[in-house]
């Protein structure tokens, strides 16, 4: 989109989105609490089973090598997409909260922009930023 962030020429049948702020919440936050008391606690039982250290194969046996390699590189995928799908609901919890906060309560989210919601996913995704606040 053009730096003025409104669409391109082209796009005749421009319109505005309309969302249902208090519910996109309510949903986010269901969600962070389903994924907090019905997932985390499967997600150690996993982790700890997953801890779980293969001997060394035997080099007289170089597919057995192959496989634990592969399976350790799988493990480490999968180690990373089941943190990320926590981490990740969470953060759409957080930005869904500040967005609420900031244009929930009052006509301001008819301002809000595009913009201001990647901003919010951006702010929410860095564990070094303070609070997640969206600018409006």
């Amino acid at each position: 989109m053009p730096v003025d962030r409104e669409p391109p020429s082209w796009i005749d049948d421009f319109g505005s989105i309309e969302t249902d702020i208090q519910a996109m919440e309510e949903f986010a936050a269901t969600l962070a609490n389903e994924v907090a008391t019905g997932y985390e606690p499967h997600l150690q039982q996993v982790v700890t089973a997953m801890l779980t250290e293969l001997p060394a194969g035997s080099a007289d046996f170089p597919e057995l090598g192959g496989f634990l390699t592969r399976h350790h590189e799988v493990q480490q995928q999968t180690f990373s997409n089941a943190f990320n799908f926590r981490d990740g609901t969470h953060h759409f919890a957080t930005v869904a909260k500040s967005i609420s906060d900031e244009y929930g309560t009052t006509d301001a989210y008819a301002h809000a922009k595009v913009a201001d919601v990647t901003d919010a996913f951006a702010a929410a995704s860095d564990p070094l930023s303070g609070e997640t606040k969206v600018d409006g």
